[in-house]
């Protein structure tokens, strides 16, 4: 087991209503602001009060290389010393990447692991507050910003403690407007980013306690918010096992799921919420076959016996139930499959591939080969 370790944002406000304090925190942070959001810049501006941004971003994907390095130049010839990322995940990896390289004066290739040099972040970045809008990635409370490589066809992250947010501001109102298809998605993205640091061979005391904690609540309110998008205790549970699954994987790490996912997305454009929910039960089945087969003794098989007990709320819940309670859910939100948003099963062992080198894979408790990757691929198409 590693060491007791735990990487959070520097103050972590959570509770309803919290959103409204965003105004009161900036004076301490700086005078200049960039606003980083989605597609409607003008939705969340409120929320600054009286302060004018001297510049306004927005990002209606999952951003790019070539978006974050537009967005710098404008938060640059602006003078901007502090930012502002209000939207969904994708907009708050902008605004931590933005934040990030105002701090260093470098571009994002300079540090993108993989695809870019990789150089390791010199110096503290910008001030970035974080609000988030869905209840998904938990990028809040992480440690890098995952951005699109079009030109590599893989995603790819700028990762160092300096990614970690000044603050996170998690406002459980700020998801009640997320339609239904976000909330399966965002929320089954939670789930996973709670699950995978849970059986990592990297888990330690801290984010066994955050990921557990985070399975648990999301496995109790997931339908019920994507079902009844206005319950309050639904969404406040969701917004916990988001931030959970956040601090979890900032410290222990992810999986297949996510080594598959970053490939995927880079492949083909689909939201990588839906594209994780697709993988998640075929990974968790492909992983209990090999462990069987190959590692029978290793932990990561009573860790998914837990970790089916919390899903499922039942305490005769085996390793095998968390399947079964994965694919139901991920059907009754109605995922569309790997094929549906677009993958060619020409491209599977080309994403296997790929993905068996990404860093993610460090997370899995068993090193899948590139032939069960593909199999993977085949079960969720």
């Amino acid at each position: 087991m590693s060491t007791f370790d735990l990487a959070v944002p520097r103050r972590v406000l959570f509770g309803p209503g919290r959103a409204d304090e965003l105004a009161e925190l900036l004076p301490a942070l700086g005078r200049r602001v960039v606003l980083c959001t989605g597609r409607d810049p003008s939705r969340h501006r409120h929320l600054l009060g009286g302060v004018d941004p001297v510049a306004v971003v927005s990002v209606a994907r999952e951003p790019t290389v070539d978006d974050v390095r537009a967005a710098t130049g404008e938060a640059r010839a602006a003078g901007a010393d502090v930012v502002v990322a209000i939207g969904g995940g994708s907009v708050l990896d902008l605004g931590k990447a933005v934040a990030v390289l105002l701090g260093n004066g470098t571009d994002p290739l300079d540090h993108l692991e993989g695809v870019g040099r990789g150089v390791p972040v010199g110096r503290p970045a910008a001030p970035c507050v974080a609000v988030p809008t869905t209840a998904g990635t938990g990028a809040e409370a992480t440690a890098n910003a995952v951005l699109g490589s079009p030109e590599h066809g893989v995603k790819a992250s700028i990762r160092s403690p300096h990614l970690l947010a000044a603050v996170a501001l998690v406002d459980p109102l700020l998801t009640l407007s997320c339609p239904p298809a976000v909330t399966a998605s965002s929320g089954l993205d939670a789930l996973t980013q709670c699950l995978e640091p849970y059986v990592s061979p990297r888990a330690n005391p801290a984010t066994d306690a955050v990921a557990a904690e985070g399975l648990r609540r999301g496995a109790r309110a997931l339908r019920r918010a994507h079902e009844h998008g206005d319950d309050r205790v639904a969404r406040e549970e969701m917004a916990l096992c988001s931030l959970f699954g956040g601090i979890a994987l900032a410290n222990a790490k992810l999986g297949a799921v996510h080594g598959l996912a970053g490939v995927v997305g880079g492949t083909v454009d689909a939201p990588h919420g839906a594209v994780c929910a697709a993988l998640l039960a075929p990974v968790v089945e492909a992983n209990l076959r090999a462990l069987h087969e190959r590692e029978p003794d290793a932990p990561g098989l009573r860790r998914y016996a837990e970790a089916a007990r919390l899903l499922t709320g039942r305490e005769d819940a085996t390793a095998g139930d968390a399947v079964a309670w994965l694919r139901a859910t991920v059907a009754a939100l109605d995922v569309p499959s790997l094929g549906a948003v677009g993958l060619a099963r020409a491209r599977y062992a080309e994403v296997a591939g790929k993905a068996a080198r990404s860093s993610s894979m460090q997370g899995n408790p068993v090193r899948l080969t590139e032939e069960e990757l593909v199999a993977v691929l085949e079960a969720a198409a």
